[in-house]
Parts: structure tokens; sequence; C-alpha cells
């Protein structure tokens, strides 16, 4: 991957588990509210996979959110 969309899946992640965490709610619970795994959740949230479109819809789905409110913060697409 390159160095751009390297930094955007990290600040994706980050942005993904400051919402989970606000809610109060663990990995294992979104996990339990979609059709995920902790451990994609845990790897969404480092940055480190790539997710697809569906599986953004479970995320949101996990967390009570809309995935336009996953995608609701700011990109890094200068570089």
């Amino acid at each position: 991957m390159d160095k751009i969309r390297d930094k955007n899946l990290v600040q994706f992640g980050q942005h993904v588990k400051k919402i989970r965490e606000s809610l109060n709610l663990s990995q294992d619970q979104v996990a339990a509210n979609s059709n995920l795994t902790k451990s994609n959740i845990s790897m969404i949230e480092s940055g480190k996979r790539n997710l697809a479109f569906t599986t953004l819809i479970e995320l949101a789905k996990g967390l009570g959110k809309t995935p336009k409110e996953l995608l609701d913060f700011k990109f890094d697409l200068d570089e």
C-alpha cells in the first residue's frame, strides 16, 4: 500500500475507535452486534485492514451508526 492510503486507513481506524469508545462499547460488543469478528474490528481500528463496502455497513451496524457517520472525519488527500 502507498503511504497516503496507509495514513488514511490509520486515520479511519482511529476515528472508528474513538466512536466505539465514546459509546462505551467493547470490540466484543461491536462484533456481537454485527457480522464481524473482534479480530476484524481490531485490524480496522489499527489501520491494518482495507475494508470492503459491506464491511463498512456491518461496522456501522455494530456501532449503531450510519456509514456516513463513520466516514465523517478529515481525510488527508493532499499529499
